[in-house]
Order: structure tokens, then sequence, then C-alpha cells
């Protein structure tokens, strides 16, 4: 790929490697749908969303592909592991080429799953939310619960 029509975003020899990589796609149950797209405009597609940072819905037509089928053969792939062994393939390959070297190494965070379990139901105290919703359009009722006019006085809101 890396001189084919993908070279613009895809590293000379990329390619090769991922597409030993990436299983075989299956025949979705739709029935006589679009032809199945190749892996390799699909993994350019995906490559160019992950370097750009854009979100699935900004996908270029230039790949021809839509974005909903170029994020679903994402979640597939990541799901059978190709982003990981993909990057340790890399890394081997620049190993034994000597161009990098491991014996120092930092570990990025997002390769470190995120604890789960947080206190979600503690807010701080400026977050915190008001049991009663504001209206604006019933100011001078006093048998709305939402009205002004009906709130009982707070240390913040009386006079003193």
């Amino acid at each position: 790929m890396g001189r084919g029509a993908w070279s613009w975003i895809v590293p000379d020899g990329l390619w090769e490697i991922a597409k030993l990589l990436i299983p075989p796609s299956k025949v979705r149950p739709q029935g006589d749908g679009t032809q199945d797209t190749p892996d390799e405009t699909l993994f350019a597609a995906i490559i160019y969303v992950l370097v750009s940072g854009c979100a699935w819905r900004a996908l270029p037509p230039c790949f021809g592909i839509s974005k909903s089928t170029a994020h679903r053969r994402f979640l597939i792939w990541s799901r059978a592991g190709v982003w990981g062994r993909l990057h340790e393939a890399v890394l081997h390959r620049l190993d034994d080429a000597g161009l990098i070297d491991v014996t120092r190494v930092v570990l990025d965070t997002a390769h470190v799953r995120a604890k789960k379990g947080a206190n979600s139901q503690a807010r701080a105290p400026w977050t915190g939310a008001s049991r009663v919703p504001r209206c604006t359009s019933c100011r001078t009722r006093t048998d709305c619960p939402s009205s002004s006019a009906s709130r009982p006085a707070t240390p913040t809101t009386a006079k003193g």
C-alpha cells in the first residue's frame, strides 16, 4: 500500500504488516447489499480517523465508504485485537532493524484500562442540581411548584 492509492495516509510497509493480522470479513445477513469494501480501503479510512482525530461522521468521501461501515469495522478489528498486535508487530520490526531501543520504555495511558467504580452519586457542592426546576413562565402564580413566588426562603435568599 505504501506506493498505492492510500500512500498519503498509510506509511510504507504498514499495510503489509496489518493485512496479515486482519480477520476475514463475514458476510452480513442483510442480503443483496453493497459489495464488500476492500480491507485496504477500510484500513486507510480508519488510520485517517485515528491520525487526524476527526469524528467518524467527518470521514472524507474520497474513501468511498460510509462512516458506519468504517466505524463498525474498527470495532470488529478492535475486539479481535488487531491494533494491539499491529503495535507489537511494528515494534518488533523496528527492534529487528535496530531502529528502536526498548531498554527504556514509557507507558502511554491510552493503553491502560480506566478504573471503573468511581462514586458517580457524589457531586461537588457547586455542581449539585436543584430538585425544583426553574420556571420563568409562571413567576406570579403561587400554586405552581416551580414558581419563584412559592419557594420558601433559604439562607441565601432570605432577607434580614
